[in-house]
């Protein structure tokens, strides 16, 4: 029995040797013309070489892709789809990525290794996240797959990391509407900035930017003489944000109107004030 063993060892050293035979330089290296004649296990390990040791990841996704063609619904072919998913992700073929990431969810939606592959899919979107100025399309469509991670496998140790991203995702799109406000408020035109301060204030209110969107407010109403409104915004980011550098801002603008920060009158802020204050809000 030993010695059959150890034949078997032989074979597959030789084997792996002659699949693996010029890695020395993985960039240059070649895929094999007939890989027919090797197992699964064989070219899978070739595509985890090339992935590890090449500098295109993109060059794994054809060993891996070889293992489902010529293994279809084996075992190797499913971690060799997961790994499509994430060497595509890699190259920063993000769209590639998304494609293999979906088709494993597809295929197989039951594995323990859905979750992983969701997560990748969300990782699609939230990395090709721009600048605070650009269109934020992909923002909307991470959030959407990343919540999707945390609410299907929220017991998963994908889920924490999809909460965290989220967040930060969250707080993008505040930052454009952020930007935007500043870009009317420094030109004067103050009811569009106003409308972009209060999108912040109602729907982004747990973001880094509810502050400095009260400060906005109390600047905006301030020049169009909404005293009322002014103060109080000033009101609910004393109320929240005291410590805040943004308060000092408003409370010295108001006092400098000859104003305090209260609220006062009937508008939506109003709304907000007394929710703040029963504690609904914030």
């Amino acid at each position: 029995m030993t010695g059959i063993r150890s034949a078997g060892f032989v074979v597959a050293v030789v084997m792996s040797v002659s699949l693996l035979s010029g890695c020395g330089d993985a960039t240059t290296s070649e895929k094999p013309e007939n890989l027919e004649s090797f197992t699964a296990e064989e070219i899978y390990k070739r595509g985890e070489y090339e992935l590890e040791n090449s500098r295109k990841p993109e060059d794994a996704v054809e060993y891996f892709a070889e293992v489902e063609r010529l293994y279809p619904y084996s075992e190797w072919a499913k971690r060799a789809l997961i790994m499509q998913a994430y060497s595509y992700h890699r190259a920063r073929d993000y769209e590639e990525a998304r494609g293999a990431a979906q088709r494993f969810i597809d295929t197989y939606p039951g594995d323990e290794d859905a979750a992983y592959a969701k997560y990748l899919l969300a990782l699609s979107y939230y990395d090709q996240i721009d600048e605070v100025g650009r269109d934020q399309g992909l923002t909307f469509q991470a959030l959407q797959s990343l919540r999707e991670v945390i609410e299907q496998y929220p017991d998963s140790e994908y889920a924490r990391s999809s909460i965290l991203k989220f967040d930060l995702a969250f707080d993008h799109l505040a930052a454009k509407e952020m930007e935007i406000g500043r870009y009317y408020l420094k030109r004067g035109h103050y009811s569009a900035a106003i409308n972009r301060f209060r999108v912040v204030v109602e729907e982004y209110q747990t973001t880094t930017h509810t502050p400095e969107a009260l400060m906005r407010l109390v600047e905006a109403y301030l020049a169009l003489g909404l005293n009322n409104e002014a103060q109080t915004a000033g009101a609910i980011l004393g109320h929240n944000f005291r410590s805040s550098p943004f308060y000092l801002d408003a409370y010295a603008q108001l006092r400098g109107a000859g104003l305090a920060p209260e609220a006062a009158g009937n508008s939506w802020l109003t709304s907000v004030y007394r929710q703040v204050i029963q504690g609904k809000w914030l």
